[in-house]
């Protein structure tokens, strides 16, 4: 489960932005029940869920590729680069000082019962520092501090780490934990098991959604579940079958965009030259309206790119659930309704349906959300722009009674006023056509 993520001197984020899970004790009263669970043996009342809104171009997908870019390095840094090759981080780059200066990420997190803090700093040429912190108990142990290529390692709890120092095994462009895991070291490889255990993925493509459907509804437990949820949001879809067709790779350009980039990722990755597709089941009537039978249906040619979507991320929702497992969406509303969306984040939020803890983020425009009572506030959050180009990330709870943070405010009217910020400022409009200096065009 994650306690807390933060990041620092990357694309936008000039100043640290930290979100936290942490459930604040003035929202108490407030759906206590439903969208908090504690883990006692720290003493934490973590949140199941946090959405995330601002501006267009505010920073919102630049958080989410912020935590995209930490899983990304730990995985494969060890074994994707060579020595003297660049790491794709990228730092604020309107501000003469910190353009010099390393990006910063670190993670709070629980595992298998135990806490552990882990991070590091980057340049695009080296990693400056990294650190990992284990927490049993109450008392917090390092297991390992870098800076640069001087490390100091726990003999007892990080051996793999002591010889990995000792025979000079850790380039300047890769982490001390993606090497360690390589090698088997126990503490690295609990790190990455956790990093694994979340999926960070862009609403805007679904081929990054559709994957891991397609894999898990081969399995008729998996299928029944999603069949369940494509029933419960009136898709009128009575089942469904995935079937494999040979293609002709000269029918890409008459595919719709989603199955043609899904597709061109496929052959690319895979070097398969067939499509799978989703086919899907509608009951037919007669004049009486009585049913008659079924007529299948192309999810990519005959359903609704809403519907497709929805398809789409239902695996990723399910396995979430299955396996209290974390899910990150970026814009997830696109093509989705408002009233599905508030439904998917009610599956998050209930004890019912998400019996093993998993954690929902994602970031929106869909204020609608707000206007209901399924968020509290300290799962509210919204990200800035100032003048200078710098984004900062603030919570709902940070405002005062009187600043309209009262648990009883209208939050999405308060929103929309710009009361909490994370607003364009908008210019006059009707300006657009009007002659400059009132000459003729």
């Amino acid at each position: 489960m994650l306690v807390q993520f933060s990041v620092r001197n990357y694309k936008v984020f000039k100043e640290e932005a930290k979100l936290t899970l942490f459930a604040s004790n003035y929202d108490k009263t407030t759906r206590e029940q439903e969208n908090v669970f504690e883990v006692p043996k720290f003493g934490l009342r973590l949140l199941k869920s946090a959405v995330i809104y601002g501006a267009n171009a505010s920073g919102k997908t630049k958080l989410i590729d912020a935590i995209h870019f930490m899983k990304d390095f730990i995985l494969n840094s060890s074994k994707e680069s060579q020595q003297g090759e660049k790491i794709d981080t990228e730092a604020f780059r309107l501000n003469t000082v910190s353009i010099n200066e390393p990006s910063s990420f670190e993670v709070v997190f629980i595992h298998e019962d135990e806490m552990y803090r882990y991070g590091f700093e980057a340049t695009q040429h080296e990693v400056v520092s990294e650190w990992l912190y284990h927490r049993p108990n109450t008392k917090e142990v390092e297991i390992f501090f870098r800076e640069g290529q001087e490390f100091n390692v726990h003999a007892r709890s990080f051996k793999k780490g002591s010889l990995l120092v000792k025979e000079n095994m850790v380039r300047k462009n890769a982490l001390m934990l993606s090497v360690a895991a390589q090698f088997n070291d126990k503490s690295a490889q609990v790190v990455l098991a956790w990093f694994h255990r979340f999926r960070q993925l862009s609403g805007l493509f679904e081929e990054d959604l559709m994957n891991e459907t397609l894999e898990i509804v081969r399995q008729t437990y998996f299928k029944s579940k999603v069949l369940n949820m494509l029933q419960l949001a009136d898709t009128s879809i009575e089942d469904f079958e995935i079937t494999e067709e040979g293609m002709d790779l000269k029918e890409l350009d008459e595919m719709p965009p989603f199955f043609k980039k899904f597709m061109t990722h496929v052959i690319t990755e895979t070097g398969l030259s067939s499509l799978y597709d989703v086919r899907t089941k509608h009951m037919t009537y007669d004049e009486q309206n009585q049913k008659k039978g079924a007529l299948e249906f192309s999810m990519k040619d005959d359903e609704s790119a809403g519907t497709a979507k929805y398809f789409a991320m239902t695996g990723s929702v399910v396995m979430a659930l299955e396996y209290g497992n974390i899910l990150i969406i970026d814009e997830l509303d696109s093509k989705i309704h408002p009233n599905l969306i508030e439904q998917i984040v009610k599956l998050f939020n209930s004890k019912t349906t998400n019996p093993h803890n998993a954690q929902l983020i994602f970031n929106t425009h869909d204020t609608n959300l707000l206007g209901t009572d399924i968020f509290r506030r300290d799962q509210i959050w919204f990200v800035e722009k100032d003048r200078f180009g710098a984004a900062s990330l603030y919570s709902l709870s940070s405002f005062k009674t009187d600043e309209g943070g009262r648990k009883t405010d209208n939050f999405e009217e308060k929103y929309l006023q710009g009361r909490y910020g994370g607003v364009p400022v908008l210019g006059d409009f009707s300006k657009i056509l009007q002659p400059e200096n009132g000459g003729a065009r």
